[in-house]
Formats: C-alpha cells, sequence, structure tokens
C-alpha cells in the first residue's frame, strides 16, 4: 500500500465569508497541490473540504499521514466524535446538531477507505507544507471578495 503524506489548511474572511482550502499530497518524490474555495462559508468547512479533496484525489487506497493544524477535524476523527454524530443521527452528546454533516459524512466515508493517521501541527510555526497551504487558502479566498 502507498504511503502518502498529505497537509491541509482552510481560510476564511469572516465567519461565514469568503473560504479557501489548500492541500498537499506527497508520495516518493512527486508533489501536487490542490486549492479551491467558496463565496460564502465557514473556516471549518474549509478546513474539512481541504481534507475532503485531497483523499479524494487519491486514485488507490493508501495509508495517508494526514497533517491539519484543525483541532476541529483532528479531535472530531481522532477522539470518535463524528462517528458518533453520524451513529445518532447528526446530533452531538450535548443533544445540539452536528455542523457541517454532509462533509463529516463524506470524510468518514473517505476515512473507511484509506488507513489513516492523524497528526495535528501548529499553526503559524513555520511547518514549510503548512503555511503553503495556508498561503493557498488565503489567497482562494481572497478571489471572492
Amino acid at each position: 500500500m502507498k504511503i502518502v503524506t498529505i497537509y491541509t489548511d482552510g481560510a476564511c474572511s469572516g465567519n461565514p465569508g469568503p473560504g479557501g482550502w489548500g492541500a498537499i499530497l506527497l508520495y516518493g518524490e512527486h508533489r501536487r497541490e490542490l486549492s479551491g474555495g467558496e463565496a460564502r462559508t465557514t473556516n471549518n468547512r474549509m478546513e474539512l473540504t481541504g481534507v475532503i479533496r485531497a483523499l479524494e484525489a487519491l486514485k488507490e487506497t493508501c495509508q495517508v499521514e494526514l497533517y491539519s493544524d484543525s483541532k476541529y477535524v483532528i479531535d472530531a476523527l481522532e477522539k470518535g466524535w463524528a462517528k458518533s454524530w453520524r451513529a445518532k443521527g447528526w446530533i452531538k452528546g450535548d443533544k445540539k446538531p452536528a455542523l457541517n454533516p454532509d462533509l463529516w459524512e463524506r470524510l468518514l466515508e473517505l476515512c473507511e477507505k484509506h488507513t489513516v493517521h492523524l497528526h495535528w501541527v501548529k499553526g503559524h510555526a513555520s511547518d514549510p507544507n503548512n503555511e503553503r497551504c495556508d498561503e493557498m487558502a488565503v489567497a482562494e479566498s481572497q478571489k471572492y471578495k
């Protein structure tokens, strides 16, 4: 099974507001950058979209080393919150609706296809790949201003 390293980030100017996401996929000597955005969205939706688009870009089942500065994404996957929300019909433990169920559903499907190892990285802390993802996300968000 191929081992692919993925870095992702999301950005939003206002919340909601114009947003963007960036992703970097690394495999051996290969490097692929992806990015996109939306006119009216939230930061968390962009964080999720970056991960989803990166995983969707994989052409076969892979082992993925996923790096994100989003505690929302990492914690919800690592601590099983997203699976619990899905099992309860997208209701959280506090009985409130889980936000972004459409994106969480797709992300969980992709995580079931691939073997995903999660890594939280501190944002804006000189990790070159995280910084590049942030640059792409911000540039995409600015296209909608």
